[in-house]
């Protein structure tokens, strides 16, 4: 990950114990014992460190931690609020994401009862993705995030041809919903002599 893509790797461990949590954090060294090559130091949640996470809101602002607070705290008895909480803003989640997320916590569970609690939440959650209300709402969404993607474009390319762009055509540009429009203007901003081109039918 570090060679290839930049980012620095972590090593994490999610224990619903706090002796395996103990235990899991001690670093592991490799390497013969005079000339030791490498010692990793896992990143280790358990229940000792990571918040019980039951105020949607809270979970809205880092999905992330609520799933490891779920995980982590599978055998506390707040693990119920916990499930609950995260189950109600996956429901506010593109339906792939949210299935991952789903996913994701379910294996975290493991052989818990917890994770039975978890299978009966989702099991109304796909029946919400199922609906046809869910399906346009989602659509609007994406809709929604296509049409300030490319909007951004636009101006991107605007921009790197060092045209003017004035407030008020910024502003045009970033309302406007219609992404054949769009789309549109992002041709015309390749080859246009000047900002206004781009509106060349009104």
């Amino acid at each position: 990950m570090h060679a290839k893509f930049g980012h620095q790797p972590v090593l994490v461990v999610l224990c619903p114990d706090e002796a395996t949590a103990r235990w899991a954090a001690r670093p592991i060294t490799l390497g013969i014992p005079d000339h030791p090559s490498l010692t990793v130091r896992p990143l280790v949640l358990g229940p000792g460190n990571t918040p019980i996470v039951t105020d949607a809101k809270d979970v809205v602002r880092d999905v992330p931690m609520a799933m490891f607070s779920a995980i982590t705290h599978s055998k506390s008895e707040n693990v119920d609020a916990i499930l609950k909480a995260l189950a109600t803003t996956l429901n506010t989640l593109d339906p792939n994401q949210a299935t991952i997320y789903a996913e994701l916590v379910e294996a975290g569970l493991g052989d818990t009862p917890a994770r039975e609690i978890w299978r009966d939440l989702m099991s109304a959650l796909l029946n919400f993705f199922r609906s046809e209300h869910a399906q346009r709402a989602f659509a609007e969404v994406r809709a929604e995030g296509q049409a300030v993607k490319g909007a951004k474009d636009v101006l991107r390319v605007l921009s790197l041809r060092g045209l003017e762009v004035t407030p008020e055509t910024r502003e045009r540009i970033e309302a406007c919903k219609d992404l054949d429009l769009l789309d549109t203007w992002l041709d015309r901003a390749v080859t246009a002599s000047r900002t206004e081109d781009l509106f060349a039918d009104g």
